[in-house]
């Protein structure tokens, strides 16, 4: 799994096929989130694994970085070999890559 600051995050994010994944909870979802992301919250990731393709780019985010990276390690014992999270999460994304997004 690749550990991505938020400008490498956002380079993998915009290539073509690649899927990000929220792993946080719909309410957090509501407070601040990045277009485009299938939110599969981590406590139900591995029920939800078959909703994803392993052989797709995953770039994986939460809050702080913690969550997306067991998410990522989930994947991997899964056969994903494409997985990528951000380091810091939403938070680190809205203080260096997008101001506009809500910190909480």
């Amino acid at each position: 799994m690749q550990n991505l600051a938020p400008d490498a995050f956002q380079a993998l994010i915009d290539r073509p096929g690649t899927v990000l994944l929220d792993v946080r909870t719909p309410e957090e979802i509501a407070l601040a989130a990045l277009p485009g992301a299938v939110n599969i919250p981590l406590g139900e990731l591995g029920q939800r694994i078959g909703e994803l393709n392993p052989s797709a780019a995953i770039a994986v985010l939460c809050h702080h970085g913690v969550r997306s990276e067991m998410a990522g390690r989930l994947l991997e014992r899964n056969g994903f070999t494409d997985v990528a999270h951000l380091i810091g999460g939403i938070d680190a994304w809205s203080q260096l890559v997008d101001p506009t997004v809500p910190r909480y």
